[in-house]
């Protein structure tokens, strides 16, 4: 049994880690820097989407690159 595809994927795993964790830092970071809610409504729907955003950053990160990984690793290895 040929294991680059699963090295491929978990490869792929700990960069979309760390590309989450980058992007999520800077991106979120300056969101927040930027917010210039008034009321705590304003506030609150703000926060709703940055928590939709941190789910599409997931979902495109550490969700994707795994897969990605795993197609490479069997593409060019297996």
């Amino acid at each position: 049994m040929n294991m680059a595809g699963w090295f491929g994927a978990l490869i792929g795993f700990g960069l979309g880690l760390l590309e989450y964790r980058l992007i999520s830092a800077v991106v979120i970071g300056a969101l927040r820097r930027t917010d210039r809610s008034e009321m705590q409504a304003e506030k609150d729907d703000y926060e709703r989407r940055i928590r939709i955003l941190r789910v599409v950053l997931v979902v495109m990160t550490i969700g994707v690159t795994p897969i990605l990984g795993f197609v490479i690793g069997r593409t060019l290895f297996g």
